[in-house]
């Protein structure tokens, strides 16, 4: 047996074990700069709170200026609607090859144009700062962040770059004809392998030589509705827009080796240039976030930023998923839909005690009396699941197996649950009920149980720690003279005369 388990077993003897001291703590696990929360807790959400003389501005003015702009949009869209018919006749949806031609060098310019013309209508006044660069010396163009669909004005200033955009959108009336005759990267967001296609997409057109158009990738995701948007765009007086184009950017050595490092690069640039800070969120967030707010969730409980989580902690989406389901048994009843230390001891079965307190804690990355659905995953991974070892559910099924024959009574259950967390009057019969096949717990059951439920591994070691840091702090005799003792051991404030205790 090891000094710690050695340690456990001894103070679990000692009057007190169980309770604790103050000041007596394990050293707390390090807190890696890389798993801190991000600078914008939900950067999907764009909230605009408009006071009482601005909502009669926008009533006044759409009185007279809504009408006209609807107007002159619709008349602006039925006059491409034909130009891009005319590029995209006899075209598939998802593009093979480049338009080219003498379809490419009528419709390119007219669709320009009237491009500029219709955000002219909607009262969009735009400077352009900076360089355009051609395909040639930047086949790749990224505008960021994208918010709403007049980012598209980057696109129509830059000379109608092919955008990477839903299947959905080239299926709208209308609208879907002038965005094929961009020659769009048409992705689905329920087809698993849709992003490694669209990636293979891009570097095809981006090495095709110029024959195809910049590419441009943006995404965004909740927001003002389509229809919200324009009604409040039109009642402006005019909408002033700044497109800045900055230098191209090209990856060095190390960068052409690790794609990401330059995309961080990139995106740091950007981000300075803007002035916003910069999270590792992505679309499968939002993925998250629909299923918190199915599970009753509040949608931001799903923000996990995945990317960065999975890569770091080696975790796919369907195991992120299935611990949304696990998140949300526990914090369903909670006001904000983040776990209390109540909520936490009530999912475990256990009452708050010392070992609890100390588990939670170390879940409770930021210190704010409460656990998110970030720190969660994080906390499974780093905490609860390296200790899950087959050693350690060995190690529990022993000390729970007081008269070693190989199965745990709800007897033996409750008194070294009792004496551990030091309550005497603990009713543990729920935990052993969800364990146990019948009236006692076999190795299997219980290696089966603590498999599903890594958290009560991470009590058990930390329960531990707790009682290795009592040990250590008592006189050196009090530590040596009960060495002997067995994995027998009884609730604090029990009778002497009932001490499990062997002699040597």
């Amino acid at each position: 047996m090891s000094k710690c388990a050695e340690a456990a077993a001894v103070a679990a003897t000692v009057p007190g074990a169980g309770m604790g001291k103050a000041g007596l703590r394990p050293s707390m696990v390090p807190r890696q700069a890389s798993f801190f929360p991000p600078p914008v807790p939900n950067p999907f959400v764009q909230q605009t709170r408009m006071g009482a003389a601005s909502r009669l501005q926008i009533f006044f003015l759409g009185i007279i200026l809504l009408p006209i702009r609807v107007l002159l949009v619709a008349l602006i869209i039925l006059l491409a609607w034909p130009f891009a018919a005319i590029s995209t006749a006899c075209c598939p949806e998802k593009l093979t090859h480049p338009i080219t031609g003498w379809r490419r060098k009528i419709t390119q310019p007219v669709l320009k144009f009237l491009g500029h013309a219709i955000f002219l209508s909607m009262g969009f006044m735009v400077t352009v700062k900076g360089k355009v660069a051609g395909p040639a010396e930047a086949p790749i163009f990224v505008a960021a962040p994208h918010s709403t669909f007049f980012d598209g004005i980057a696109c129509v200033v830059a000379g109608l770059p092919s955008m990477v955009s839903r299947n959905e959108n080239a299926q709208v009336p209308l609208i879907g004809r002038l965005l094929r005759a961009v020659q769009p990267v048409l992705v689905s967001r329920v087809d698993p392998d849709s992003r490694k296609n669209t990636i293979n997409e891009i570097i095809r057109r981006a090495t095709s030589g110029g024959q195809w158009p910049q590419d441009t990738v943006t995404w965004t995701w909740q927001g003002y509705t389509f229809i919200q948007l324009c009604m409040l765009t039109f009642c402006q007086l005019f909408t002033k827009v700044e497109v800045e184009f900055m230098p191209v950017q090209v990856p060095n050595d190390e960068e052409k080796s690790d794609p990401i490092l330059f995309a961080c690069r990139v995106r740091s640039l950007m981000a300075e240039a803007l002035g916003i800070p910069v999270t590792d969120h992505t679309y499968e967030d939002c993925r998250l976030m629909i299923s918190a707010g199915q599970l009753t969730l509040p949608m931001e409980a799903g923000l996990v930023e995945f990317t960065k989580i999975s890569r770091k902690l080696k975790l796919d989406w369907d195991s992120i998923r299935k611990q949304l389901d696990e998140y949300a048994t526990i914090a369903c009843c909670s006001k904000g839909g983040r776990i209390g230390i109540d909520e936490f001891a009530e999912y475990l079965k256990l009452p708050v005690s010392d070992v609890l307190r100390q588990l939670f804690t170390l879940f409770d990355r930021n210190h704010d009396g409460s656990i998110d659905f970030r720190e969660y995953v994080i906390g499974l991974a780093v905490l609860c699941n390296p200790a899950n070892t087959e050693d350690i559910i060995q190690m529990a099924f022993k000390l729970f197996d007081v008269d070693e024959d190989g199965f745990i009574t709800e007897e033996e259950f409750s008194t070294i649950l009792q004496a551990s967390l030091g309550v005497p009057d603990l009713d543990v019969s729920g935990l052993f009920k969800e364990i146990a096949q019948g009236d006692s717990v076999s190795y299997e059951e219980f290696k089966s149980f603590a498999l599903k439920h890594p958290q009560y591994a991470k009590i058990f070691t930390t329960y531990l720690d707790l009682q290795t840091c009592h040990v250590f702090s008592l006189p050196k005799e009090a530590q040596a003279a009960p060495l002997i003792a067995s994995n027998k051991v009884s609730p604090e404030n029990h009778d002497e005369s009932t001490s499990d205790k062997k002699d040597d």
